[in-house]
């Protein structure tokens, strides 16, 4: 890990990293995440109630997410993403619904912002969609699993 802030230059001021000395790299990022709920708002949810089918729907958000994401994070490059795949299904333990995404790209930075949005818009698309029968939804656990390529080398969550 760096032990400097990379958007941040000599004068404290934000800046976007010039990545245009760095290699193209296959990248590829995984993140998840997790909307938390009650049982009915989880039952609409598999029954496809409501506003239309969430799992569906949360999917394609978080795909069009990853491809804005330099619209909506300051410092992020414009990537060209060669993959893009959000998965969104009901949590083992019955508890709500998790969202997990991974970004491919080659270029010379990362995706692991890609990954973050999708996920996150993912969950942000689940709620929208659910609320009108459970405003106490929660989301969480939204973080990177695990990233490779670039100089930086591979990161796994945990490891």
């Amino acid at each position: 890990m760096a032990d400097k802030l990379t958007h941040i230059d000599a004068d404290g001021r934000a800046r976007m990293v010039d990545v245009s000395d760095k290699a193209a790299t296959k990248r590829i990022a995984k993140a998840e995440g997790r909307v938390l709920m009650s049982g009915v708002a989880l039952e609409l949810a598999r029954s496809k109630g409501g506003k239309g089918d969430v799992r569906a729907t949360a999917e394609i958000a978080g795909v069009m997410a990853a491809k804005r994401t330099s619209d909506l994070i300051p410092m992020c490059h414009p990537l060209a993403l060669s993959s893009v795949k959000v998965r969104v299904d009901e949590l083992g333990d019955g508890s709500g619904i998790g969202v997990v995404a991974e970004v491919v790209t080659t270029g010379p930075t990362g995706v692991e912002m890609e990954a973050l949005t999708a996920v996150s818009v993912a969950c942000l698309t689940i709620y929208d969609m659910l609320k009108a029968v459970d405003r106490g939804m929660r989301i969480e656990g939204v973080r990177l699993l695990a990233k490779s390529g670039g100089a930086s080398g591979d990161f796994v969550a945990g490891a």
